[in-house]
């Protein structure tokens, strides 16, 4: 097999557990998460575009799921909005031959934090509604405070990606 091919399998494995790793040491606060989950995911899409990120946000947090929460009728929605967020991400990055400037690097996982937060609004409430704790105070009183968590935490991750990602592009030889 292709060099090339194991290093990427090795860094989207490495990614996928750095996911779940992170997803479960959470910190949880009612209807909001607060998680850096999203990061190698995004890293891995930024590194290797739309497949990988989709595929690093698929395991690393289906194996995270089914370890906090075990497999139910919303398992997968819950995976839904970090695969969203990785193919957008790394779509966007090969779209730019991964050469992306810092401002377009913090704007583009800046978008993935908001997809991420919309779309886990969404299952929250589908959520909700099949399992009967349904409230619209529950669902969408803290939205305001999920808002900012979003763009706090996309702001971070997006200034802090390009040297990690030009650090690992040096060590992968890329």
């Amino acid at each position: 097999m292709d060099q090339n091919k194991i290093r990427k399998m090795t860094v989207n494995s490495m990614m996928a557990a750095m996911c779940a790793v992170l997803g479960y040491v959470s910190l949880d606060m009612g209807n909001i998460k607060v998680t850096f989950e999203s990061f190698p995911i995004m890293l891995g899409a930024l590194l290797f575009g739309p497949a990988s990120g989709a595929l690093i946000a698929g395991v690393g947090d289906f194996i995270y799921q089914i370890i906090r929460y075990g497999f139910s009728a919303t398992t997968l929605l819950w995976i839904v909005p970090y695969v969203a967020s990785g193919l957008v991400i790394g779509w966007y990055a090969k779209k730019n031959s991964f050469e992306l400037t810092r401002i377009k690097t913090l704007a583009i996982v800046l978008i993935g934090e908001i997809i991420i937060t919309a779309l886990n609004t969404g299952v929250m409430y589908i959520d909700a509604k099949i399992y009967g704790y349904y409230s619209f105070a529950y669902i969408f009183g803290a939205t305001a405070a999920r808002i900012v968590l979003c763009i706090g935490k996309g702001a971070v991750f997006g200034i802090a990606m390009p040297p990690i990602l030009s650090s690992l592009k040096r060590a992968l030889k890329m």
